[in-house]
């Protein structure tokens, strides 16, 4: 009775609850037209409406929003935890935190139960996305025009367009447009014949997944939909992704040349720059510091310039000239000089990633003729050659001569070869079939892309390359237009594996054969007798270039910046927030009959004009760093809304137009801000002005700065008397000890300068590392400069450091004598450029002589009193190598 008891119980509480539920009325699925769509209207309309569409989304109606947007598709019909639409409201993404209204957790639950339930439309029916060529050919590119394209044609079969697959190969047309199931591309496919799987590692490539097939079925079935190709930009209609609005920020417009401010007290002007900087210091209450002594000013201008210390014959001469413009002299003395290039090359290496080798992997082979790019930068900087050419030569050098039909390979067109190797510096695995797939393709790519935003254009491009730029107004759709620029030399579908073979230019590898007809002819005369392995050690010379081929596949832009998620078709372009919107710049071939498509030639004129809003301040910005240790604009990569703001905008405006006015003459730049009261101040801290200014933004002291790796690096061997001065070929080589330690190789005269050491990826030589030389990834803007126990160390116990300081004690004692104080005198001028004060003469007086008494006690019995002076001046000169005169410019 018990038992049933619970059962009659149950049945009546079930009965009643199912009563219950039959009298609440049934609720509906969420539609798109009643629920949706008004809170869409309501939070998302400013940004994805009728009118703007950011990150190209509109989510007014059915066809948009199943379309998507640069990111992918914002609805997956019943998968609401698959579709960025619901995950962007859920996780608060989306609206942008500022913005207001924003939907609430109700609204957003209403979102995600109507994808849940099919995402359904007025009538109940979800239309099909046509499929068009577009969507077929990124597929075909992918996975089988490698053998089936342009450059190569099994069984006469090109799959790169619709066309083409009618006309078919071999064995007859590769589809049937409506019959999929008799479509031969499909047939072999399904056979798992192609792509054949023994050959995918050769060429880099993988299956067709199944989605890929399932797209391509469709496009057959649905009659292989061709639509025309959408047009480029400046059409006259206005931009939907970047409006004038956009483009209303002060360095995406061109520079202005100010007027030169008046000031009350002009006592301390020797040229307009200094009009600039006094103007806000005496708005704060400040001043310049008075002017650094002469020797101060010689050894400064010697580390910025060469990047070497003065001579003590140097010293004496320059003292010793009583010209009223002797500083003005010594700055073109050493403009002049050879070694100006050696620094100021290596500061431009920095900006392209240069390496001698190729990185990724462990193996990190390296690139013999690298080389040539590193001697191409310094003979530029050596002779002038003007920014707006330099650039031109490293950005399309190939397209602007016909060097292919030359009957003589001059010095220029070599150089034009040579320089575009500034677009093949970063790390490229692609060597490797294992590491050479697309995605690493498209790695060097968008690599070479932040190289030149960063280097050149100084904007954050390579942020584009998966979303919408999140502060800039450069849309994901500018940056691929930006590759497609490019696409006739780095093609992801069209690659050259960066490898050395026959040199010739229908080779795969990257290099050609076109030195100077005086380099070939030497290298012939050398061979000729040669046989075998003895001939193998004189490879034939190449040029590691870039050069354009002609027949760039389509681009389109990758959502998410993923390759297995094409988007739609873009032509080649710029960014539009640097233009008006409606000029396109003009691409053509470069010379009539060539072969070449000419983009990277129109992006570089474009880049050059005179009225460009970056190129010529992001230079000059960066030329100031490298006199004032921060640059005007801080931010040197970085010009965009998220960068610093320039602390003298005038100036940067000045500098910039000034330096397009003289001829882009960067040395003309140097002598300007060299010769200025501003450069020439000293670096004294005074109380007021460090409370004032703590920070030095408005310069009123010239900053301390410490010698950056190379220059202590060649300072060391320049005191010690074992720089090779040598110039130009093939890097000197470095070894690497088992613990570790990596030392570049001396040769008969010495050790190189640091830029001529080899740059390995794996083998950064222990001295510049420590000192912060960073490895290349891809490129470095700013260095660090950090303060830490390894550089200390180094310094202190390194064998080599001790063997330097050995010599740099016996060119002492050969040419000061043995008297200690003469002995004194001449270690400090050739170490520091000076002669020590009194205080510092007294100070090394009593040191050199306690360290002689120790070292007579340390000898045994009968020693040779001079041997213990000899190892006294040995510790003496190493611990001037150690100081802090020695390591830092005043």
């Amino acid at each position: 009775m018990v038992f049933g008891g619970r059962y009659i119980f149950l049945s009546t509480f079930f009965a009643g609850v199912f009563l219950i539920l039959l009298a609440q009325p049934l609720r509906a699925e969420p539609s798109f037209e009643t629920d949706v769509l008004p809170i869409l209207r309501a939070n998302c309309f400013r940004c994805h409406g009728e009118k703007t569409h950011k990150a190209e989304l509109s989510l007014t109606n059915q066809a948009r929003l199943l379309k998507g947007g640069e990111s992918g598709e914002a609805v997956v019909p019943g998968k609401p935890q698959e579709s960025l639409l619901y995950e962007l409201l859920r996780d608060g993404d989306m609206p942008p935190e500022k913005e207001k209204p924003r939907p609430t957790k109700a609204q957003i639950e209403t979102i995600r139960a109507w994808i849940a339930a099919g995402a359904k439309f007025a009538g109940g029916k979800i239309e099909t996305a046509r499929v068009t060529q577009h969507d077929v050919i990124p597929i075909m590119l992918l996975r089988c025009t490698v053998c089936h394209g342009g450059r190569r044609r099994e069984a006469k079969l090109d799959l790169r367009t619709r066309a083409s697959m009618l006309a078919g190969g071999k064995s007859g047309p590769a589809m049937v447009p409506g019959r999929p199931q008799d479509s031969l591309l499909l047939k072999r496919i399904h056979a798992g014949e192609m792509p054949p799987r023994r050959k995918l590692v050769e060429v880099s490539i993988k299956v067709m997944l199944p989605n890929e097939i399932k797209t391509v079925s469709r496009w057959i079935a649905q009659g292989a939909v061709e639509i025309s190709d959408p047009p480029g930009l400046a059409t006259g209609k206005p931009d939907p992704l970047v409006s004038d609005k956009d483009r209303d920020f002060w360095a995406f417009h061109p520079p202005r040349k100010p007027a030169v401010p008046k000031l009350k007290d002009a006592a301390q002007v020797r040229n307009p720059i200094d009009n600039f900087i006094l103007r806000r210091l005496q708005a704060k209450g400040l001043t310049l510091s008075p002017e650094a002594d002469r020797l101060t000013l010689l050894r400064r201008a010697h580390v910025d310039l060469i990047g070497l210390p003065p001579t003590p014959e140097e010293v004496k001469a320059f003292l010793a000239d009583s010209d009223p413009r002797a500083y003005e002299k010594l700055i073109d003395r050493l403009l002049a000089s050879p070694h100006y290039g050696e620094r100021w090359g290596r500061h431009w290496l920095d900006l392209a990633g240069y390496c001698d080798s190729e990185g990724i992997q462990h193996s990190d082979p390296l690139r013999p003729f690298a080389y040539r790019y590193r001697d191409y930068v310094i003979r530029s900087f050596n002779n002038d050659k003007p920014y707006d050419r330099f650039l031109l030569e490293q950005i399309a050098g190939d397209e602007l001569a016909d060097y292919e039909n030359a009957k003589t390979i001059t010095q220029e067109l070599y150089d034009n070869l040579v320089a575009t190797a500034f677009l093949r510096m970063s790390a490229d695995g692609t060597f490797a079939n294992i590491t050479g797939f697309v995605p690493d393709r498209l790695k060097v790519v968008d690599d070479q892309m932040e190289v030149l935003g960063s280097a050149v254009m100084g904007l954050s491009l390579k942020c584009a390359r998966c979303h919408s730029h999140k502060f800039d107004p450069i849309p994901q759709r500018d940056y691929y237009r930006l590759t497609a620029m490019f696409k006739g030399a780095l093609d992801e579908h069209d690659w050259l594996r960066p490898r050395r073979q026959s040199g010739e230019p229908g080779s795969k590898d990257r290099y050609l054969p076109f030195v100077t007809d005086q380099e070939r002819r030497a290298w012939q005369e050398k061979t000729k007798n040669l046989k075998g392995k003895e001939k193998e050690k004189h490879p034939q010379p190449l040029i590691r270039a870039l050069w354009d081929r002609g027949e760039p596949s389509p681009t389109y832009i990758l959502r998410r910046g993923n390759y297995l998620t094409p988007g739609r078709l873009v032509q080649p372009g710029v960014p539009a927030a640097l233009t008006d919107g409606k000029t396109p710049p003009e691409i053509k071939p470069p010379w009539p009959g060539a072969k070449k498509t000419g983009r990277r030639l129109a992006l570089a004129r474009w880049l050059v004009e005179d009225d460009h809003p970056l190129t010529a301040r992001v230079m000059v910005n960066r030329l100031w760093k490298r006199h004032f240790e921060t640059g005007i604009v801080a931010t040197l990569d970085n010009f965009g809304r998220a960068g610093a703001r320039p602390t003298h905008p005038e100036l940067l405006d000045y500098l910039a137009t000034e330096f397009v006015r003289r001829g882009w003459s960067i040395k003309t730049m140097h002598r300007l801000v060299m010769t200025s009261a501003t450069y020439r101040q000293s670096s004294k801290v005074t109380a007021q002005a460090e409370r004032l200014d703590p920070e030095n933004r408005l310069l009123w002291r010239t900053p301390l700065r410490r010698l950056d790796a190379e220059t202590l690096r060649d300072t060391l061997l320049a005191v010690a008397g074992r720089l090779d001065l040598t110039q130009f070929g093939p890097p000197q080589g470095v070894k690497v000890r088992a613990d570790g330690l990596v030392t570049s190789v001396a040769g008969p005269k010495g050790w190189r300068r640091s830029v001529y050491v080899q740059q390995r990826r794996t083998q950064i030589p222990t001295i510049l590392e420590n000192f912060d030389l960073p490895r290349m990834n891809p490129n470095c803007i700013t260095r660090p400069v950090s303060t830490v126990a390894p550089q200390a160390l180094h310094l202190l116990n390194n064998a080599m450091i001790h063997d330097l300081a050995g010599k740099f004690a016996e060119r002492v004692r050969e040419e000061a004598g043995d008297d200690p104080r003469q002995q004194i005198q001449r270690a400090w001028l050739i170490a520091l450029g000076r002669q020590p004060t009194s205080e510092e003469r007294e100070i090394a007086s009593v040191s050199l002589e306690q360290l002689t008494d120790l070292w007579v006690k340390l000898l045994e019995n009968g020693a040779d009193p001079k041997e213990a002076a000899r190892r006294a001046l040995h510790n003496f000169c190493h611990a001037l190598m150690n100081s802090a005169a020695f390591l830092y410019v005043d």
